[in-house]
């Protein structure tokens, strides 16, 4: 069988599938969705983190530095996440995603998602600045944006056996990731209507000042209405 026959059988065979869907009360591991037609559906908070200008690191400063940059980024916002009680599931590149469950699951994300921004501005740029002349010669300003959408998304798993992973299906994923390239700073913190009607009342304000922010956000062909803030949080 020549590779184009392979090929166009296997997806004859993917489009042919029947998924076996399943509702979930946990985060699934890879392991846990058959590869074959397994599909968990899932009511989370997603939140992903994106570190921004990567390409501009990479072509202004050596290698050694962009990689410390962005693994500084990504290893703050992993123990961040996990700290705040959300589950890894999945790294591209130079951001992060992580989903959150439970009763608290839009407090704990958009509290996260702060303490992140401030890790960025307080921690991670300064640093970045005094330890790397390249950073502080080009004038590089060390930027992000964290997205968060919540609701119901579908899980399967995607690849071939030994080489495979979980994607996520639905608007909560796709809606954070977009939210997390949007690059209005000092705006770096993104929640859609949906998650910001379900925030506790101490995730609204600080010190009686209402933090968020009523924007407008093009996706998928349709104007939605999302929140932003510039309020950092201390870990």
């Amino acid at each position: 069988m020549t590779w184009v026959e392979t090929l166009s059988e296997t997806t004859d065979t993917i489009f042919g599938t029947e998924w076996d869907v399943r509702d979930g009360i946990v985060i699934p591991d890879t392991e846990d969705v058959a590869l074959k037609d397994g599909a968990v559906k899932l009511d989370a908070t997603f939140l992903y983190a994106d570190l921004a200008g990567s390409s501009k690191l990479a072509k202004l400063c050596p290698w050694q530095t962009t990689a410390k940059i962005i693994r500084a980024y990504l290893d703050c916002s992993t123990r961040l996440i996990k700290a705040w009680g959300g589950e890894i599931k999945s790294f591209d590149g130079d951001r992060v995603m992580g989903v959150f469950i439970g009763d608290m699951k839009n407090t704990h994300a958009s509290y996260c998602a702060r303490e992140i921004d401030y890790t960025v501005e307080k921690i991670i740029g300064p640093k970045a600045t005094e330890k790397f002349k390249s950073v502080a010669d080009n004038g590089i300003k060390i930027r992000h944006a964290v997205g968060i959408d919540t609701g119901t998304a579908r899980t399967v798993r995607a690849g071939i056996r030994n080489s495979n992973d979980l994607i996520w299906i639905g608007r909560p994923p796709s809606l954070a990731a977009k939210l997390s390239d949007v690059r209005k700073y000092p705006y770096c913190v993104y929640i859609s209507s949906e998650c910001h009607t379900k925030l506790a009342d101490a995730a609204r304000s600080v010190d009686g000042t209402n933090i968020w922010e009523k924007v407008e956000h093009d996706y998928a062909g349709d104007t939605l209405t999302v929140y932003r803030t510039s309020y950092m949080k201390t870990p």
